[in-house]
């Protein structure tokens, strides 16, 4: 009896759970988030963001995520460039280092991590972004 009761306080918890309306991940301009990047709620993406799934090695979620996360989207690597410039520091990273070139390099840290994200021209319409994190324990506390 008791672990009937159980089993259906169980059931009803999870069923409320997922019953719950859960507010869209947005972009800069409050359009969708496409669900491939909800695990990522730490990195901003521009919109019309693609995720390129065959090359893209992430494990974890949220805040914890570690591996490359490769996507596409259809700006200029300056405008990619300018928009993590822009976005970054607004999620609480702090720049470390940026270089603008073919292939442009930033360098970020925050929370025991650190991400470095690659920009450079896929065609002459998209850009192809790479952005890897590692656990990053050289961090001091209570400093990005």
């Amino acid at each position: 009896m008791i672990k009937k009761y159980i089993f259906t306080m169980v059931l009803l918890l999870f069923t409320a759970a997922c019953s719950q309306e859960r507010a869209p991940i947005t972009g800069i301009d409050g359009t969708a988030i496409p669900p491939a990047f909800a695990n990522f709620p730490d990195m901003p993406f521009p919109n019309q963001a693609y995720i390129d799934l065959s090359e893209t090695k992430a494990l974890g979620s949220g805040h914890n995520w570690i591996g490359s996360l490769v996507f596409t989207a259809p700006y200029t690597p300056s405008e990619i460039f300018d928009f993590y410039m822009s976005e970054m520091p607004k999620l609480g990273w702090t720049e470390v280092a940026t270089v603008r070139a073919r292939v442009s390099h930033m360098t970020y840290i925050q929370a025991k991590r650190a991400v470095q994200i690659l920009i450079e021209m896929d065609s002459s319409d998209t850009s192809m972004v790479t952005i890897t994190a590692i656990p990053n324990e050289n961090v001091v506390k209570g400093k990005a």
